[in-house]
């Protein structure tokens, strides 16, 4: 829907860091010119990779983004230099509502709510009001973003049990502190784990550079290959499930969202030292 409404002519500009950014540049090459202007895809995905004003197109109609990639886990820690006139697109779907963001630096941001927000089937759309202009009329109805603005998201019945749900969500969040308290929340699960990684002597590997570390994926593999089977079997024991990586990267992957409280990291965190001391 971005490239559809967005860039009805023209062509527009992708940073591949990961599995869902490179699934939506793959899309959006179904409606038109897409350019790669940076991509950590030699190295694995396994930093932010740089990028230039230089290599951009100041024509281009966005440059596009994806905040955090679950599968690799690699985060932006900032916002990438863009050209002036070229609005910035992001997928913020896997850590919407996970630390503050200056939504004035975006021309556009969406993101399903099923990591952070609320139940699957909500999407949330951040658009400028002047980017609603460049939807065609020629699209159809149920994806024309300024149709939908027009009428208040409501141009089809909503999922209206699943944005309730959302506003809930939204509303502990304010009453435990806001977006800088869930920031807070999230470096400090994600550092705990990261810390054991770091202190393992190689027993624990990470995916990603330190520097672009996500705090809602943590991704590792374990030194000794052979031990990776081992210890998700003892980890299903111990009470702790869905850690298995992905098929693309292998290893562990230990999901921080919002809703994951901070004893259940401490858990996870104590089984992988003595998982250490019992293997090492």
């Amino acid at each position: 829907m971005v490239p559809m409404n967005l860039n009805p002519t023209g062509s527009a500009d992708y940073v591949l860091t990961g599995h869902w950014s490179k699934k939506a540049c793959e899309e959006a090459r179904k409606t038109g010119p897409v350019r790669v202007v940076a991509s950590s895809e030699k190295t694995g995905f396994d930093r932010i990779p740089d990028l230039a004003i230089e290599s951009q197109d100041p024509a281009a109609a966005f440059l596009h983004i994806t905040s955090n990639e679950t599968i690799q886990g690699i985060k932006w820690t900032v916002e990438p230099p863009a050209q002036e006139k070229v609005p910035l697109v992001c997928d913020m779907s896997s850590d919407i509502a996970s630390q503050p963001v200056d939504v004035n630096k975006y021309g556009l941001i969406y993101a399903g709510a099923q990591k952070n927000l609320g139940p699957a089937g909500v999407t949330v759309v951040v658009v400028r009001n002047d980017l609603l202009e460049r939807s065609s009329d020629n699209l159809p109805a149920i994806l024309n973003y300024k149709l939908l603005a027009s009428k208040d998201s409501m141009y089809n019945t909503p999922p209206t049990y699943g944005i309730y749900m959302v506003g809930l969500v939204l509303n502990w969040l304010a009453e435990n502190g806001g977006l800088e308290k869930a920031g807070e929340r999230s470096r400090m699960k994600s550092g705990l784990i990261y810390e054991v990684i770091d202190q393992s002597g190689g027993f624990y590997k990470g995916h990603a550079q330190p520097q672009d570390r996500s705090t809602m994926n943590t991704t590792f593999t374990l030194g000794d290959e052979s031990l990776t089977s081992k210890f998700l079997e003892k980890s299903v024991k111990n009470g702790l499930i869905g850690l298995k990586g992905h098929r693309s990267v292998g290893g562990v992957r230990a999901s921080l969202y919002n809703a994951l409280p901070i004893e259940a990291v401490e858990t996870l965190v104590q089984f992988m030292k003595e998982f250490e001391r019992a293997n090492g």
